[in-house]
C-alpha cells in the first residue's frame, strides 16, 4: 500500500528544502548551545532545569517538565544529576503534601545567576550577526510554524 502525499502551496522540492533547513538550523542551535552550557559543566537539560527554576520559590516536577519539554522519566535522572552537583534540592511542597517541589540551593543559585547572562551574551553574538529587522522577522515566521502545529 503506497501513500500518495499531495503539496497544496508548494512543491515537494520546495517542502523537502524548508524542512532540511529547519532540522539544520535547529541541530547547529543546538550544538552551539550546548557547547556554551558544558562551558559551565552543565548539560544541556541540566541548564534548561536552572533557568527554569531561577528567580522562583521552587517548582514541581510537571511545571519543570511543562517549562523545560524534558520527559518525565528523563527529568528524575536530571534532577538526580544537579542533586549531585548540590545544585537543587527537593523539598516538601507546603500547598500539596502529594508532590515535591525543587528548588535551588544556594550554590545553584549562584550558578544560575553567573551562568544565565552569561550564556544569553554567548549566544547574542551569534544572533546579532543578524539585522533587527531580521531577527524580528524570524521571531515572526517562527511563531507562525509553531502555529501549524
Amino acid at each position: 500500500m503506497s501513500t500518495k502525499i499531495t503539496f497544496k502551496n508548494a512543491s515537494k522540492q520546495d517542502f523537502l528544502v524548508l524542512v532540511r533547513a529547519l532540522v539544520r538550523a535547529y541541530q547547529d542551535f543546538a550544538a552551539y548551545d550546548a557547547a556554551g552550557h558544558r562551558a559551565a559543566g552543565l548539560t544541556s537539560p541540566q541548564a534548561d532545569v536552572l533557568f527554569a527554576l531561577g528567580n522562583t520559590e521552587g517548582l514541581t516536577f510537571r511545571e519543570i517538565g511543562e517549562k523545560t519539554l524534558i520527559t518525565k522519566g528523563t527529568l528524575t535522572g536530571v534532577i538526580d544529576r544537579l542533586e549531585n552537583k548540590r545544585l537543587v534540592q527537593r523539598v516538601p511542597n507546603p500547598n500539596d503534601k502529594r508532590c515535591t517541589l525543587v528548588q535551588l540551593t544556594r550554590t545553584g543559585t549562584q550558578v544560575f545567576q553567573e551562568h544565565f547572562p552569561r550564556h544569553i551574551a554567548y549566544l547574542k553574538t551569534r544572533f546579532d550577526q543578524l539585522t533587527h529587522s531580521d531577527q524580528r522577522r524570524a521571531t515572526r515566521f517562527l511563531h507562525k510554524i509553531k502555529a501549524v502545529f
